[in-house]
């Protein structure tokens, strides 16, 4: 017990400490950045109040970013994309991308590491409550969607003939439902999606029914998640929110399923991309030993069955994210993991583990990618680390699919705004009037309007494409009157629903309802 108060004292003392350091050393680390990222510094002020910044791309074309703000003196947030059609479309009609104002001055959400432990973190009332499908997958494992409806509903579960866009929402690789999280269900609802979270193998109260966990970017659960809502709601589009380390998770299978992921469009809330040098480098102490402790918690209840496949006595000792995750897939005897050598062979762990980021690193099938992807990151992130050497700019200057959100504050999941913190959104929650009035969310985080946001414009401009191709069909006399309904499957390279008996045979699904917030 002494030694628990004595970690608890020292956090504290951290979280007290470390924030006033950063803020104050700030200002030179992001000048140091911008210049790193060859942002110019001069910029050319438009009438409208907006500035453009002159980086243009490898091929010294067109600018690759475009930078917006809201005040006179720097730019806050820039759109980092190589130029196209639907890059000129977003900048045109996603303003949420160019209001962005962060917190500034002395206040605790000017800090980014307290701002991504506060939406990490803290607790939230929310009056979203959750209907948990346990899927059971074709290998007798169970995942877990979480749907969320909203408290007023005494529906519980939306009709297969519902029309509403889903939205499936993945969260961080630990497991953990964060503020964040349950805010974004909160202003999807009042958007009209269909949230639903996806929990891997033992996460969130999921029962582990097999010696398999799910290692960081295998998209096998994943895949056979999505075909479950497809079977479950045809009619309506599908759309992909990630969180954090979660994105690796998304990325993977965008990158693996290709034309075929069903997926309209998707969004990276603070992703990490070069996962394997995260696990290596490791992040600041007092984050890891939360993260690694948290998991350790969560893994502690099956110590006795994955000490049949496993050695747990070195995954309780370790005390970093690597040692973790050698632990759990690079040792000898897991189920699905490639046979390490003897321990004390230290080259051939290392070589399992590079061969195990072979197969799991997020970026490892990018050019695969097939619909857009929105990343939104910060350059203050504590948790993801540098922004030179994390974030591959040169993706979203060559790939035209992918499309990076860069703000200069907002640290890891937070963006806290001056909105925010004028209305006190120490869990303020807006009441509902009746059923019909809708959720009215007060302090919505700007990453999240910023998402859905970027949802409907591209399903704007991908509309507005395929009617200029059913009018161009027409004027041919070419009778284009099917075309108009190619977009809702536009990513599926079949359109045909999957059929209820292949259902069946691969994703046996059981009904368990709870109610959770």
């Amino acid at each position: 017990m002494l030694e628990w108060l004595v970690a608890l004292c020292v956090v504290i003392l951290v979280v007290l400490i470390w924030p006033g350091y950063t803020y104050f050393s700030a200002e030179r680390q992001r000048d140091a950045v911008l210049q790193g990222l060859g942002f110019s510094q001069q910029v050319a002020k438009e009438k409208t109040g907006r500035c453009v910044s002159d980086r243009h791309g490898s091929d010294g074309g067109q600018p690759a970013c475009v930078e917006a703000v809201t005040g006179e003196k720097t730019c806050t947030a820039g759109l980092i994309c190589k130029p196209s059609a639907l890059a000129n479309y977003l900048l045109k009609h996603c303003r949420t991308f160019s209001n962005y104002s962060p917190c500034v001055g002395r206040t605790w959400r000017a800090s980014a590491f307290l701002q991504s432990v506060y939406e990490a973190c803290w607790p939230y009332e929310s009056p979203v409550q959750f209907v948990r499908d346990n899927l059971q997958l074709s290998d007798d494992g169970l995942v877990a969607l979480d749907w969320a409806v909203p408290s007023y509903q005494k529906r519980r579960r939306t009709s297969s003939h519902s029309t509403s866009p889903v939205l499936l929402i993945i969260p961080n690789s630990f497991g953990k439902i964060t503020r964040n999280v349950l805010k974004l269900c909160e202003m999807a609802l009042s958007h009209g999606y269909l949230p639903a979270v996806f929990n891997r193998r033992s996460h969130n109260g999921t029962p582990l029914t097999t010696l398999k966990l799910q290692q960081f970017g295998d998209p096998a659960d994943l895949r056979e998640a999505v075909r479950y809502i497809r079977y479950r709601q045809p009619a309506g589009r599908l759309y992909a929110v990630s969180e954090s380390s979660g994105s690796g998770l998304l990325l993977s299978y965008l990158g693996e399923c290709g034309s075929s992921s069903y997926v309209t469009a998707a969004v990276c809330l603070s992703p990490v991309f070069r996962c394997q040098s995260w696990f290596e480098n490791g992040l600041c102490w007092p984050l890891q030993w939360a993260l690694v402790l948290y998991q350790k918690i969560c893994l502690s209840r099956y110590r006795t069955v994955l000490g049949e496949t496993m050695q747990t006595d070195t995954l309780f000792s370790s005390c970093s994210l690597r040692g973790l995750e050698e632990a759990l897939f690079c040792q000898t005897g897991h189920v699905g993991s490639t046979p390490a050598a003897p321990t004390g062979s230290s080259s051939n762990t290392a070589g399992a583990w590079d061969v195990y980021w072979e197969r799991n690193e997020p970026l490892r099938d990018v050019d695969e990618v097939a619909i857009p992807v929105l990343s939104v990151c910060a350059r203050d992130d504590p948790v993801r680390g540098d922004t030179q050497s994390t974030i591959p700019l040169e993706l979203f200057e060559t790939n035209p699919h992918f499309f990076l959100l860069l703000t200069d504050r907002g640290g890891h999941c937070g963006f806290s705004t001056q909105s925010e913190e004028s209305a006190g959104a120490l869990g303020a929650v807006g009441s509902v009037a009746a059923p019909n009035s809708g959720m009215q969310s007060h302090g919505a985080n700007w990453s999240h309007r910023a998402l859905l946001e970027f949802f409907r414009a591209t399903t704007d401009f991908f509309n507005a494409e395929e009617r200029a191709k059913q009018l161009a069909a027409r004027r041919r006399g070419l009778g284009g009157g099917a075309i108009g309904r190619v977009f809702r499957h536009r990513s599926v390279s079949t359109c045909k629903r999957v059929p209820a008996c292949s259902h069946n045979i691969h994703a046996i699904y059981n009904w368990q309802r709870s109610y959770t917030r």
